[in-house]
Parts: structure tokens; C-alpha cells; sequence
């Protein structure tokens, strides 16, 4: 049984979705992700202005004028949406919880590949598989996605991107477009964090697993989006005093000083390196991740990163 607090969020998050797929992301979605392949539909005369490498040579000496070949491309995609429910993502500072956006985000995706008659599944999961959905179509399919986003409780605390990841390419038979949202948070166990100072304290650095290596091994054969979601205290400290902090993934918690400006100007140093980090190691694999932040609309950012990936695809510059 759903709360009715989770049954306004689901509607509000299908009512905006289908709306925005409708109005805003039409036909971007399409443009962005190929097709399986080409398939021959026809043949017909050859007009001004027709790419002259499609002439079919055979049929044009036949008929004794120039005819060209027209391809379909086979659209039909499968899309997986392997989403994280760690404890990090139960973090927000601007009205919406990094669930949330997650849930937004993934739902909007969701929407776009049904009204393109792809398939969608979804991969939730923590430091372990939480929850596996077979990818299938149709709207009702989407609701019960949005459903188990909002309302999902994870057995699971911590993060293992790599673990979900390889649980992802075992799931999927044919290539497939796959979207890992995560804050790509990975935090040591609540034993193992440094205490070298109060930034590091908590386990506020996160480890460096092998998630790159699991990406790059699922790039191989699937086209893999990153989503990156974050909120702005996670780079940013207020001036507020003493606040005691609490990791939403171990559980350890920690006082800091925040009148001192060396508390927040450490705060925001780990922070810019943890997502320089981040960003090495997408280069590392040559992957381009879209990166969101609670409280912003997340529409104008995938809108342009549907675009970038439109013009790599047509061959032309991005802008």
C-alpha cells in the first residue's frame, strides 16, 4: 500500500514527465540514441540534392535512370535505468531530496523511451541488487518504475557502483542504452574512516573502488550515460555555527565549526577534488556524464546533453 504522500509525488512526477516528453524533449530523446541497425525499405528515383553514395547501381542500369536505396533504421532500443538508493541519495538542502531528483530524472527518460517504443527496465540498487525490473513497454510500465523509485525502501546503506554495474551488463542480452544516475558517492565502512582531520572524519572522502573499470567494461557493448545528482551543501559549508552531521551511509557522526572559515574552506576543497576525482575517471573511460543539482530544474541540462549527443551522432560539432 502506498501513503497518500507517495501516490501525490507519483502523479506530480507523471503529470510534469509527460508533459516536458510531449512538449519540450520531442523528437531530442530520438535524435540522441541510435537504432540496432539499418534495415532496406525501397528503392525510388533519384532526386536533386540525394546522396549519390546511395544510388543503387543494379536497379538504376535496369530501369535505365538513377534510383537510390532508402534505409529504415530498426529503432527499437532497450533502456535500463540502473538507479542508486544508497543512503547519500536521502539528501536535499534546496526542497527536493536527492531521490527525488533522481526519481524526476528517471521517470522523465522512462517516458521518452516508451513514447518511442523502446523498452525500459531498471536496476535499483545499493552496495547490493536491491530490486531488478525487466525492461518492457508501455505507460503502465513507467508508472510502476516511478513507483518503486519513490517508494522502494533499500535493505542497503552503502554504495557499490562497480558491483551494480556488472549485475547490469549480465542482465542485458542485446546492446542497450544504459543510465547509471548516481550521486557516485562510495564511502570506506564506518571502521575504516581516516581521522586525520575534521574534513576527513566520517568517512567524508570516498573510497576509490574499481567503478571505472566497470564502466568501460559496460561501454564495450552498451551506450552508457552517467547522471551525475549532488546538492550544493555538499560543496558548499553556511557560516551557522556548531552543526553535528550525520552519514546518511555509515551512520557516524561528526561536529563541525562552521563560523570557522577554515572548517568550510577545507569542506569545499575535499569537495572540489572528490569531483575532480569524479571527472578523471570518466575521462579516463571516455564517457561524458550529465551532471544535476537539487533545486535546479534538470531539463535545460538534459536538453543540451541531447543535443551534444545528436550533433556527435550526425557528425557535427556540439555547441
Amino acid at each position: 500500500m502506498l501513503s497518500p504522500e507517495i501516490r501525490r509525488k507519483i502523479r506530480s512526477i507523471e503529470i510534469r514527465t509527460s508533459r516536458l516528453v510531449s512538449d519540450v524533449l520531442a523528437g531530442q530523446y530520438r535524435s540522441a540514441f541510435k537504432g540496432r541497425g539499418m534495415e532496406f525499405e525501397e528503392v525510388r528515383p533519384y532526386l536533386v540534392g540525394d546522396d549519390v553514395r546511395a544510388i543503387d547501381w543494379n536497379v538504376s542500369a535496369r530501369v535505365g535512370s538513377p534510383h537510390i536505396k532508402l534505409f529504415r533504421e530498426e529503432r527499437e532500443l532497450t533502456v535500463l535505468l540502473a538507479v542508486d538508493l544508497s543512503g547519500s541519495l536521502a539528501f536535499g538542502t534546496r526542497g527536493t531530496l536527492k531521490r527525488e531528483l533522481v526519481a524526476e530524472v528517471a521517470a522523465t527518460l522512462a517516458f521518452s523511451a516508451i513514447r518511442s517504443n523502446d523498452r525500459v527496465g531498471m536496476l535499483l540498487f545499493t552496495d547490493r541488487t536491491e530490486a531488478y525490473v525487466p525492461p518492457r513497454k508501455g505507460p503502465r510500465h513507467v508508472l510502476r518504475i516511478v513507483r518503486d523509485l519513490l517508494a522502494f525502501r533499500p535493505e542497503g546503506r552503502g554504495t557499490d557502483i562497480a558491483r551494480a554495474l556488472d549485475e547490469a551488463a549480465r542482465s542485458l542480452s542485446k546492446r542497450s542504452v544504459v543510465c547509471v544516475v548516481s550521486d557516485f558517492l562510495e564511502f570506506p565502512a564506518a571502521g575504516g574512516a581516516r581521522r586525520s582531520n575534521a574534513i576527513d572524519e566520517g568517512g567524508m572522502q570516498p573510497s576509490h573502488g574499481p567503478w571505472e573499470q566497470a564502466l568501460a567494461r559496460l561501454r564495450r557493448r552498451h551506450d552508457v550515460i552517467p547522471i551525475v545528482v549532488g546538492d550544493v551543501r555538499e560543496r558548499e559549508l553556511p557560516n551557522v555555527g556548531i552543526v553535528e552531521l550525520e552519514d546518511l551511509e555509515t551512520g557516524a557522526l561528526r561536529r563541525f565549526d562552521t563560523s570557522s572559515r577554515w572548517v568550510r574552506e577545507g569542506w569545499s576543497e575535499v569537495a572540489a577534488e572528490r569531483a575532480a576525482s569524479r571527472d578523471r575517471r570518466f575521462r579516463r573511460v571516455r564517457i561524458e556524464p550529465l551532471v544535476l543539482e537539487t533545486g535546479e530544474d534538470p531539463i535545460p541540462p538534459l536538453r543540451a546533453y541531447f543535443t551534444r549527443r545528436e550533433a556527435l551522432r550526425s557528425g557535427r560539432r556540439g555547441t
